[in-house]
């Protein structure tokens, strides 16, 4: 069973989310609401996939990424981000410098699974 670490300042987003990867889609979520209560618990926690917001106060999605990248004690570890701008050069950006994939909110509970399916599809064809 794949693992995937969610870290989301949004309690609700935090919620639809866990319910459609683990009842529906049966992956391990383990999720936090801020990047520094994350960061404290991805070594422990071992992720196949990370899923970060990329709008967070305090530190964001990009800056928490940036952060486990330059960690001696954590593999590359595939990343999907999350964001509400449908329309954003940052969201390129990201897939330019590695992310697997961005998805836009409001996402659809019952295919975000197989949103990240599809994107963890292409890292294991590469």
């Amino acid at each position: 069973m794949k693992t995937i670490l969610h870290v989301d300042d949004d309690d609700d987003i935090l919620e639809i989310a866990r319910m459609a990867l683990e009842m529906v889609d049966s992956f391990t979520v383990h999720q936090f609401n801020n990047g520094s209560a994350a960061l404290e618990k991805i070594e422990s926690l071992a992720p196949d996939l990370l899923l970060l917001d990329i709008m967070m106060p305090g530190m964001t999605g990009p800056d928490l990424w940036e952060q486990i990248k330059g960690r001696p004690d954590c593999p590359e570890i595939p990343t999907i981000f999350m964001t509400a701008k449908a329309e954003d050069s940052l969201s390129q950006d990201l897939l330019n410098t590695g992310a697997l994939a961005v998805i836009t909110k409001p996402f659809d509970p019952m295919s975000l699974g197989s949103q990240i399916r599809a994107a963890w599809s292409l890292l294991e064809d590469a």
